[in-house]
């Protein structure tokens, strides 16, 4: 017993703090990564066959290729989990995952009756939103315990600024994306392309996950722990917009919140990737 508890845990892994990743953490990162992978397959690459590949029927064409887009950085995000040497440059992700886990879990249960219950993907996507819920965050909680929190000396520091923008970005979207899971009817309403009750909270679970990540990343100081989220909102965004290219006729352009929420999404994207080069050179 012992020696099993050595392995998953570590020597000593719940009284040193040396910022390793557990071996259960990186055991779990190396499990999810293809189970994500074959969702982006799916999703990001025969968006319109969701029909016949997926859990569920997901039209128009735009909702799965943002969820493909999701998947596949989260593929990016466990490969660093499993491949990497320091907890708290993953840390943050964590919580950020934990939250969109309990997003997809309640979207299921309210939903049920949406779903193919005869198709392998569905009982995967419900084996994996019965276990992920609980254990990312037992996850988060356990290897939390490495990280050397208290000291930050010799690291690259993040400027309060940075934090600040971390904060306030990461409250406002983690707010309005708690909001409209509970009243989708507004999302509905005025989403910039035909959402269902269904698809619009399970697009909320996408936007609660970098919210609480970025609302996490302000309460470091070390930019070290916002390489990693910054990468992940990098490929993120780029791969959602290079789905709304690709369906374009899904976007209504003549709704007045269609380029509010498409130019967001390409601010946002600049503006991560010009914090991640200034902070880099510095």
């Amino acid at each position: 017993m012992n020696r099993a508890l050595t392995f998953v845990l570590g020597d000593e892994a719940l009284s040193v703090s040396d910022d390793r990743i557990l071996p259960i953490t990186r055991l779990v990162g190396a499990i999810i990564a293809p189970i994500l992978f074959v969702a982006f397959v799916i999703l990001f690459g025969f968006p319109d066959r969701t029909e016949q590949l997926f859990a569920w029927t997901i039209a128009p064409e735009m909702t799965p290729l943002i969820m493909g887009a999701g998947y596949g950085t989260g593929v990016y995000f466990f490969i660093r989990v499993t491949m990497g040497a320091s907890w708290h440059r993953v840390a943050p992700v964590f919580p950020g995952i934990a939250v969109f886990t309990w997003f997809m879990a309640g979207a299921t249960f309210l939903h049920w009756e949406n779903f193919n219950h005869s198709h392998i993907t569905f009982y995967a996507w419900v084996s994996l939103y019965i276990v992920a819920p609980v254990l990312i965050p037992g996850l988060w909680l356990l290897n939390r315990q490495t990280d050397p929190r208290d000291s930050a000396e010799g690291s690259h520091l993040m400027p309060r600024w940075l934090r600040a923008g971390a904060a306030v970005s990461g409250g406002i979207i983690t707010a309005t994306a708690i909001v409209f899971f509970f009243i989708p009817d507004v999302m509905i309403d005025h989403w910039p392309w035909a959402v269902s009750p269904l698809t619009s909270r399970i697009l909320l679970g996408w936007f609660v996950l970098f919210g609480v990540a970025n609302l996490m990343l302000s309460f470091d100081t070390r930019w070290s722990a916002a390489r990693i989220l910054a990468h992940s909102q990098i490929i993120g965004f780029s791969l959602v917009l290079v789905g709304a290219f690709r369906a374009w006729d899904n976007i209504d352009t003549s709704n007045p919140y269609a380029w509010p929420v498409l130019g967001g999404m390409a601010g946002y994207l600049l503006v991560v990737i010009l914090v991640y080069l200034h902070m880099e050179r510095r």
